[in-house]
């Protein structure tokens, strides 16, 4: 698929960038979208704080890696990420600990709770609120950042293991996915197939692509990690060189 076409697929849905999780040997990248409401839930803890704009990329002159995979196409490579977070603080706290809470919820969301290899986040004040209770639990997104993610869109997505489109291995390769702990389904974020499979010649080989959303009380690293062993012992069986997986996750949740 060529950058452009896979723009305008991303695009409906305002997916974000394709960001790495975990390390370069992971093998496992996360939309931007499932990445900032995963934050926006951690953020919504903290009293009289009111995130209006969220972004998330590559930290700027860090060093990136080589994924020991082949990433989905227009993917970020391994490397340190950095947060930018746009809000509005409550008037009766000092800034500098509302900041500090902030920046602390977001790194821990991030690095504890998904796995991204996080290691700044740079927040700006938007406007300071009088009432700290008109701000709890607001989601009106008006920074210029980043608008806020489609939830709706992306959970519109159908569950898509064995449906009509895929056959033979590629449904068995399919069921060995949604069957793994901590998967809520195959996805179709991305592209019209949940998993594509890819032999090559040479070298012998194949390269497995699979979307999934995670199910709740699952750490997203650690259900890709299972996926993508699950899934090169399933198709090790019947091909010729070295099976890889990548993984794509397209949605969380708490």
């Amino acid at each position: 698929m060529t950058e452009a076409l896979t723009q305008a697929v991303r695009h409906p849905l305002d997916l974000g960038r394709l960001l790495p999780l975990g390390g370069p040997d992971d093998g496992t990248w996360i939309t931007e979208q499932a990445a900032i409401r995963a934050l926006r839930r951690a953020s919504a803890e903290i009293p009289g704080v009111r995130v209006e704009a969220l972004r998330i990329g590559s930290a700027p002159l860090e060093p990136v890696s080589e994924p020991a995979v082949r990433p989905p196409a227009g993917a970020l490579p391994p490397g340190p990420l950095r947060i930018e977070a746009a809000f509005t603080a409550p008037l009766g706290q000092p800034l500098p600990h509302t900041a500090g809470q902030l920046r602390n919820a977001l790194l821990n969301a991030a690095t504890n709770g998904l796995g991204l290899a996080t290691v700044t986040a740079d927040l700006r004040v938007t406007d300071l609120d009088e009432d700290p209770e008109t701000a709890i639990g607001s989601r009106t997104s008006k920074g210029a950042m980043k608008p806020e993610p489609d939830a709706a869109a992306a959970r519109s997505s159908p569950p898509a293991a064995g449906t009509g489109f895929l056959r033979g291995p590629v449904v068995e390769l399919a069921d060995v996915a949604a069957a793994v702990p901590g998967v809520a389904r195959l996805t179709t974020v991305l592209g019209s197939r949940p998993i594509k499979v890819a032999d090559h010649d040479d070298p012998p080989g194949r390269h497995i692509e699979v979307q999934l959303a995670v199910a709740p009380g699952h750490r997203p690293l650690e259900v890709a990690r299972a996926v993508r062993a699950a899934l090169a012992e399933a198709a090790t069986s019947d091909t010729r060189g070295p099976v890889t997986v990548a993984v794509l996750i397209t949605e969380t949740a708490p």
